[in-house]
Protein backbone atom coordinates (compact mmCIF):
# COMPACT_ATOMS: atom_id res chain seq x y z
CA UNK A 1 0.00 0.00 0.00
CA UNK A 2 2.88 1.88 0.75
CA UNK A 3 3.90 2.31 -2.60
CA UNK A 4 1.12 3.28 -3.92
CA UNK A 5 0.64 6.29 -1.52
CA UNK A 6 3.87 8.03 -2.33
CA UNK A 7 3.42 8.38 -5.88
CA UNK A 8 -0.09 9.76 -5.43
CA UNK A 9 1.81 12.52 -2.63
CA UNK A 10 4.20 13.41 -5.14
CA UNK A 11 1.55 13.83 -7.86
CA UNK A 12 -0.65 15.62 -6.08
CA UNK A 13 2.22 18.01 -4.93
CA UNK A 14 3.96 18.99 -8.20
CA UNK A 15 -0.04 19.56 -9.49
CA UNK A 16 0.00 21.55 -6.91
CA UNK A 17 2.84 23.61 -7.56
CA UNK A 18 1.76 24.32 -11.35
CA UNK A 19 -0.06 27.00 -12.62
CA UNK A 20 -3.70 27.10 -12.68
CA UNK A 21 -5.90 28.83 -15.28
CA UNK A 22 -8.14 31.59 -14.21
CA UNK A 23 -11.69 31.26 -16.07
CA UNK A 24 -12.12 35.13 -17.60
CA UNK A 25 -15.25 36.09 -17.03
CA UNK A 26 -17.32 36.83 -19.55
CA UNK A 27 -17.86 40.92 -19.48
CA UNK A 28 -13.94 41.04 -18.73
CA UNK A 29 -13.32 42.54 -21.88
CA UNK A 30 -16.19 44.92 -21.77
CA UNK A 31 -14.81 46.21 -18.02
CA UNK A 32 -11.47 46.35 -19.47
CA UNK A 33 -12.44 49.08 -22.48
CA UNK A 34 -14.79 50.77 -19.76
CA UNK A 35 -11.84 51.00 -17.83
CA UNK A 36 -9.81 52.37 -20.17
CA UNK A 37 -12.29 55.08 -21.23
CA UNK A 38 -12.61 56.23 -17.39
CA UNK A 39 -11.27 59.71 -16.53
CA UNK A 40 -8.45 59.13 -14.42
CA UNK A 41 -6.46 60.38 -11.57
CA UNK A 42 -9.42 62.98 -10.72
CA UNK A 43 -10.83 64.16 -7.70
CA UNK A 44 -12.46 61.05 -5.71
CA UNK A 45 -13.58 62.12 -2.68
CA UNK A 46 -15.43 58.48 -2.22
CA UNK A 47 -11.49 57.28 -1.61
CA UNK A 48 -10.41 60.42 -0.34
CA UNK A 49 -8.33 60.73 -3.46
CA UNK A 50 -7.75 64.81 -3.94
CA UNK A 51 -6.68 64.66 -6.96
CA UNK A 52 -3.35 64.42 -9.67
CA UNK A 53 -0.75 66.37 -7.25
CA UNK A 54 1.04 67.29 -10.44
CA UNK A 55 -1.32 67.85 -13.57
CA UNK A 56 1.31 67.14 -16.09
CA UNK A 57 1.90 63.92 -15.37
CA UNK A 58 -1.87 63.09 -15.84
CA UNK A 59 -1.78 61.99 -19.13
CA UNK A 60 1.43 60.51 -19.02
CA UNK A 61 0.23 58.24 -15.67
CA UNK A 62 -3.35 57.59 -17.68
CA UNK A 63 -0.90 56.13 -20.72
CA UNK A 64 0.83 53.63 -18.02
CA UNK A 65 -2.16 52.54 -16.08
CA UNK A 66 -4.33 51.85 -19.56
CA UNK A 67 -0.88 50.33 -21.14
CA UNK A 68 -1.37 47.93 -17.56
CA UNK A 69 -4.93 46.94 -18.86
CA UNK A 70 -3.98 46.01 -22.28
CA UNK A 71 -1.64 43.77 -20.42
CA UNK A 72 -4.14 42.09 -18.55
CA UNK A 73 -7.14 42.21 -21.58
CA UNK A 74 -3.90 39.89 -23.52
CA UNK A 75 -3.79 37.75 -20.76
CA UNK A 76 -7.52 37.13 -20.36
CA UNK A 77 -7.63 36.57 -23.83
CA UNK A 78 -4.77 34.01 -24.24
CA UNK A 79 -5.74 30.65 -24.54
CA UNK A 80 -4.26 29.72 -20.33
CA UNK A 81 -4.65 33.12 -18.37
CA UNK A 82 -3.35 32.10 -15.01
CA UNK A 83 -2.62 34.06 -11.55
CA UNK A 84 1.09 34.06 -12.12
CA UNK A 85 0.71 35.36 -15.65
CA UNK A 86 -1.19 38.17 -14.35
CA UNK A 87 1.45 38.86 -11.69
CA UNK A 88 3.76 38.96 -14.14
CA UNK A 89 1.74 41.78 -15.80
CA UNK A 90 1.32 43.68 -12.60
CA UNK A 91 5.21 43.85 -12.25
CA UNK A 92 5.60 44.90 -15.83
CA UNK A 93 3.14 47.76 -15.33
CA UNK A 94 4.16 48.98 -11.58
CA UNK A 95 7.87 49.22 -13.64
CA UNK A 96 6.79 51.81 -16.06
CA UNK A 97 6.01 53.69 -13.06
CA UNK A 98 9.75 53.43 -11.61
CA UNK A 99 11.47 56.92 -13.68
CA UNK A 100 8.43 58.98 -12.44
CA UNK A 101 8.01 57.76 -8.81
CA UNK A 102 10.24 60.23 -6.74
CA UNK A 103 7.54 62.55 -8.16
CA UNK A 104 4.39 60.55 -7.40
CA UNK A 105 3.17 61.72 -3.96
CA UNK A 106 1.79 59.39 -1.43
CA UNK A 107 -1.67 59.74 -2.80
CA UNK A 108 -1.07 59.08 -6.45
CA UNK A 109 0.64 56.08 -5.46
CA UNK A 110 -2.06 55.09 -3.46
CA UNK A 111 -3.93 55.64 -6.75
CA UNK A 112 -2.03 53.68 -9.50
CA UNK A 113 -2.09 50.70 -6.69
CA UNK A 114 -6.26 51.01 -6.70
CA UNK A 115 -6.04 50.97 -10.56
CA UNK A 116 -4.45 48.03 -10.37
CA UNK A 117 -6.97 46.34 -7.88
CA UNK A 118 -9.41 47.21 -10.49
CA UNK A 119 -7.64 45.10 -13.01
CA UNK A 120 -7.39 41.86 -10.61
CA UNK A 121 -11.56 42.18 -9.95
CA UNK A 122 -11.68 42.30 -13.35
CA UNK A 123 -10.32 38.83 -13.75
CA UNK A 124 -10.61 37.86 -9.94
CA UNK A 125 -7.24 37.85 -9.14
CA UNK A 126 -6.65 37.93 -5.43
CA UNK A 127 -3.48 38.81 -4.86
CA UNK A 128 -0.55 40.90 -6.48
CA UNK A 129 1.91 38.42 -5.00
CA UNK A 130 2.89 41.60 -2.64
CA UNK A 131 3.90 43.54 -5.45
CA UNK A 132 1.26 46.12 -4.93
CA UNK A 133 2.80 46.62 -1.08
CA UNK A 134 5.96 46.72 -2.11
CA UNK A 135 5.55 49.60 -5.02
CA UNK A 136 3.64 51.23 -2.24
CA UNK A 137 6.01 51.17 0.86
CA UNK A 138 9.02 49.41 -0.48
CA UNK A 139 8.68 45.98 0.88
CA UNK A 140 5.74 43.80 1.65
CA UNK A 141 4.30 43.64 5.32
CA UNK A 142 2.81 40.55 4.83
CA UNK A 143 6.02 38.57 4.51
CA UNK A 144 8.58 37.84 7.48
CA UNK A 145 11.64 38.43 7.38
Amino acid sequence: MTKYILPILIGLTLTACGQSQMKTPINAMEQFDQFKTKNKFVEDMSTFYPGIADPELKPILTEKINLAADDFKAVAQSNDPTAEKYQEKIGVGLNRFSELYIQLDTEDRERICSYFEELMDIVGLESSAGQLNNFMYGFDPNTKN
